[in-house]
């Protein structure tokens, strides 16, 4: 006969916690339905304090609801610090890399446009001048 006791692979759930109730408590619960009794809404919860809860708890459908939201709310705070902070080293990287690429190019349109204006002011500057007597000591 095969070994029963196999561990199972790792994403299969598993038992971690046994709960032993009392005697009254089984009797009690296998007597009545499993409606919750009706009571006012618990106080909300302050998302500070907000731990996990224990399996046998019962919710109602709205409780489960709210605690979504604010499970929800938590997380996306999170992944909104979190997500500012990649943006802006990201976009930080993408603007000085595209930088560095303009550069060389900036460089060399400068230049062009320089020399331009040397060859210009030159060409203007002898052609004021070359009717013009030059100076001598004589």
């Amino acid at each position: 006969m095969a070994s029963t006791l196999r561990t199972p692979p790792r994403f299969v759930p598993t038992l971690t916690t046994v709960l032993d109730l009392p005697a009254e408590a089984a009797q009690a619960g296998a007597a009545e339905p499993a409606s919750p009794p009706a009571a006012a809404p618990p106080p909300p919860v302050d998302l500070a304090e907000a731990v996990a809860l224990p399996p046998a708890e019962q919710r109602s459908d709205a409780e489960i609801v709210r605690l979504e939201e604010q499970l929800l709310h938590r997380v996306l705070q999170r992944v909104d610090l979190s997500l500012e902070e990649r943006l802006s080293d990201t976009v930080s990287a993408a603007v000085q890399q595209q930088l560095d690429a303009m550069v060389p190019r900036l460089r060399q349109e400068i230049e062009a446009v320089l020399h331009a204006l040397v060859i210009e002011a030159m060409a203007a500057e002898l052609s004021e001048n070359t009717g013009s007597v030059p100076t001598s000591g004589a």
